[in-house]
């Protein structure tokens, strides 16, 4: 989160406000809004780097199950972090715990946060909604940022006061392992990855290749760790759709952007990868 604190007091120290609006901003802490593997794994990211946490869902069930989930994965950490030492690593995962608040109610704590990550659904009247509202209710120093993997972060940022203090973070799942956090605009890493995933699924409806060769082929040849419909799974269903069907109607001509009946029809039957028990592929 460091480089986020520098890349704002930049900006903040070059403004020509007075010396009140160019003071460092330095972010202890954030509010994760979303539960789910992107909010909980950057819940995670957070705390373990030393700021106290509150992480945001509409339910106590959906916030037990994301607390459970950080704290499965905080000892995995532990366990390769502290391999010669048990002690020092449950320690670690208390520690890290410990600074973890949640909530159902995100007006009632943002009030007090420096950085708000947004980590919901990828629909962009949903999310406008949801900063609107909370614009109301954080400090004036409060930082915005969207976790969004597609859409347009002035699109999202218009609908607060705050554009200036707006940032798109786009984190990768698992939060915890991959290294890469885009705050480029364009998100270069899925104007390459959603086309990619897309001519794999056309491939498979022209009937060219099976899903299961196609996987093989790209693991094979090109290296890759997951092939497409693998990775499609466990991304989310769901998620693709969002990002091509916004893609789609902000560019409908573009060859690249245009929606697939089997994704779609997936979608809709609500089998929408790994975190659904199927997709693509069935899962245990």
């Amino acid at each position: 989160m460091a480089f986020v604190t520098r890349q704002f007091m930049r900006s903040v120290s070059s403004s020509s406000t007075a010396s009140a609006s160019a003071k460092k901003i330095i972010v202890k802490h954030v509010t994760v809004i979303g539960g789910g593997l992107m909010g909980a794994g950057i819940a995670q990211v957070a705390a373990a780097t030393g700021h106290t946490v509150v992480l945001v869902d509409q339910t106590e069930d959906i916030l037990a199950k994301s607390k459970k989930g950080i704290e499965e994965s905080l000892r995995k950490v532990a366990k390769k972090k502290f391999a010669e030492n048990l002690k020092a690593g449950d320690e670690f995962v208390e520690k890290t715990l410990s600074t973890i608040a949640t909530s159902t109610d995100a007006a009632s704590v943002v009030h007090s946060t420096d950085l708000v990550v947004e980590a919901i659904v990828e629909n962009l009247k949903v999310k406008n909604e949801l900063f609107k509202r909370l614009d109301k209710f954080a400090a004036e120093h409060t930082i915005f940022a969207s976790n969004t993997s597609s859409l347009q972060i002035t699109s999202i940022a218009n609908a607060t006061t705050r554009q200036d203090r707006f940032a798109g973070l786009h984190f990768f799942n698992p939060v915890p392992v991959m290294k890469l956090v885009e705050d480029t605009p364009g998100f270069i890493v899925n104007r390459l990855l959603v086309p990619y995933l897309m001519e794999a699924i056309r491939l498979y409806e022209r009937g060219d290749a099976s899903k299961e060769d196609i996987d093989t082929a790209m693991k094979l040849g090109a290296g890759y760790p997951m092939g497409p419909f693998e990775l499609l799974d466990y991304v989310g269903l769901d998620t693709t759709k969002f990002i091509v069907d916004g893609w789609h109607e902000m560019d409908a001509e573009n060859p690249l952007h245009q929606p697939s009946p089997s994704l779609n029809k997936l979608v809709a039957e609500n089998k929408f990868g790994k975190k659904t028990g199927e997709g693509f592929y069935k899962y245990k």
